[in-house]
Parts: structure tokens; C-alpha cells; sequence
């Protein structure tokens, strides 16, 4: 796919929804896949776990993961018709898909997550922690102990209770690639505890791949930019929706295909001298870190 593929800032103004946001119902909808390419089966009999795989982000990656012969395990929370648009692409392509339904703020919960994934598929391979919540506050006042509390559960607490379920069933050569920001490299002054969460992320990817080294497991992450999922129409206003994206070097928002083949290269063999990292997908936005 080409940038004039792409949808320009023009093309999505004027949307927003109500929270939890919903794929089916943004117009146009994110750009997921691209038809053209068929995958080089480069995860060929692995099995893979993705929160939030219904939609945005996680929804490219589950279905560029089935595309090279990954079995997929959907971990989403509310939208059903998402999940099952998901599940429909993904077996379009032969893909073998089991979708969780779940709230992953329970530890608990995670834990029959990871147990249902190995009682279904017989292993697991690859954990993609990307499910997230945002509520921009102007002012840091307006942050309620529940927003607070809400959103370090879904975005952070998530990834410890799912991973540390996991590594008993992890092996050498596993991978767990997690979802940051560029907000935990700059910030964000309306998105003061979601920023804290992914940096969050960014601090438990560095450490949790120097724990597991000695295990041949790798463990890094992506860190996208405005990026046009679900998220954005739902947690937004009309004024900045209109203006999404549009301060980054290529002067738009990013689609979710566009990170796809970060998530394939750094779950595939082509990246097993990486680990601790951070791969950027932000539109050209110099980030250091």
C-alpha cells in the first residue's frame, strides 16, 4: 500500500461516539489489512495471544498474524460485532481464530485466559499485550480515583496479570511485544494517566526482557503515533478529530495496517537479536528513547 492509499485528515472529521468505541461504526472504517500481500508463513504453527484483537490495532495484527499461519486468540471486552468481523476476515484466510471474551483487569480472568489458550491450541508462543483505555481531563484535578484506577488496570495491571500467567507456558524463542506510546516519550497534557500507563510499559518491557533473557524469551514493544482505531472518535471531540493527525511529519493519522509487519517482524525469527526494545510507528515524530 502506498500513503495516497491512505485516508487524509479531511476524510474522518466530524466523527465521534460514545465510549467504548466500535469499528462497525466509524465511516470510513480503519484500513486493517492489505489484500495484496498473503504473508510468507513466517509464524507457521504458533499460537498467539492479543488483547483487544477485535478492532484498531490489535484487530491488523490478529488478522496479519493468521496471514502467516499463526493461530489467534482474540482477547476483547465489549464489542461482539467487532470480534466477529475480526474472527470472519481471519477465516477467510484459513486462519484458526477462538475469541475470548473478557475483562482483563482481573487477574484472575487472566489467568483462565492464558489456561482456556493452552487447553484450545496446545501451547503459546506469542503474547501482544494492546488493549488500552484513554478519558483526556483538561486539568489533572478532573481525574477521578476511578478514571485513575481504570485505566492503570486495563492498560498496565493487564499486562502483569496476562504475562505472568503466561511464562510458566512460554519456551525458548517465545516473544511478548507490548503496546506503548509516543505519549510515554513526550508526553501528553490531556492524556496525563494514559501517558503514565504506557510509560509504565515502556519501564516494564525494558525490565521484563532482561528477566527473561536468561530464558531465550524476547520481549519488546511498539510504540504508535496518532494512530485511526476506535479509540479516537470515542475518547475525542469533533475539533480534535478534525485535526488528528495532522501535526506529524507525513501530515495525517496512521492506519492500523501500517503497524502490522512491526508486530510480525518482532514475533517472527527476523528480529531474534532484539529484545528490550522499542520500535517507533509515529508518522516521522523523532522520539528518543
Amino acid at each position: 500500500m502506498k500513503d495516497k492509499d491512505m485516508y487524509t485528515p479531511d476524510e474522518i472529521k466530524g466523527q465521534t461516539q460514545k465510549i467504548p468505541g466500535k469499528e462497525s461504526k466509524m465511516k470510513p472504517q480503519p484500513i486493517y489489512d492489505n489484500n495484496d500481500f498473503k504473508g510468507f508463513e513466517r509464524l507457521k504453527g504458533k499460537t498467539a495471544i492479543i488483547t483487544g484483537g477485535d478492532s484498531g490495532i490489535g484487530r491488523a495484527v490478529s488478522v496479519a498474524f493468521a496471514k502467516e499461519g499463526c493461530n489467534v486468540v482474540i482477547v476483547y471486552n465489549i464489542a461482539d460485532d467487532d470480534a466477529n468481523e475480526t474472527k470472519k476476515v481471519i477465516e477467510s484466510y484459513k486462519g484458526n481464530v477462538l475469541l475470548l471474551k473478557a475483562n482483563i483487569k482481573d487477574g484472575t480472568v487472566c489467568k483462565q485466559i492464558i489456561e482456556n489458550t493452552i487447553n484450545h491450541f496446545g501451547g503459546l508462543d506469542i503474547l501482544v499485550n494492546n488493549a488500552a483505555e484513554q478519558h483526556p481531563q483538561t486539568n489533572l484535578e478532573d481525574i477521578t480515583d476511578e478514571q485513575l484506577e481504570n485505566t492503570f488496570k486495563t492498560n498496565i495491571f493487564s499486562m502483569f496479570y496476562l504475562t505472568r500467567a503466561a511464562v510458566p507456558y512460554l519456551k525458548e524463542g517465545s516473544v511478548v511485544i507490548n503496546t506503548s506510546s509516543v505519549t510515554a516519550f513526550r508526553g501528553s497534557k490531556d492524556l496525563i494517566d494514559y501517558s503514565s500507563t504506557k510509560g509504565a510499559v515502556t519501564s516494564f518491557t525494558r525490565s521484563l526482557s532482561a528477566n527473561l533473557a536468561d530464558k531465550k524469551i524476547r520481549v519488546n514493544q511498539v510504540a504508535p503515533g496518532p494512530i485511526w482505531t476506535p479509540l479516537i472518535p470515542s475518547t475525542f471531540d469533533k475539533e480534535k478529530v478534525d485535526v488528528f493527525g495532522q501535526d506529524t511529519p507525513l501530515k495525517r493519522p496512521g492506519q492500523p495496517v501500517e503497524l502490522a509487519e512491526t508486530y510480525v517482524f518482532l514475533a517472527s525469527d527476523g528480529s531474534t537479536y532484539i529484545t528490550g526494545q522499542t520500535i517507533h510507528v509515529n508518522g516521522g515524530e523523532i522520539i528518543n528513547g
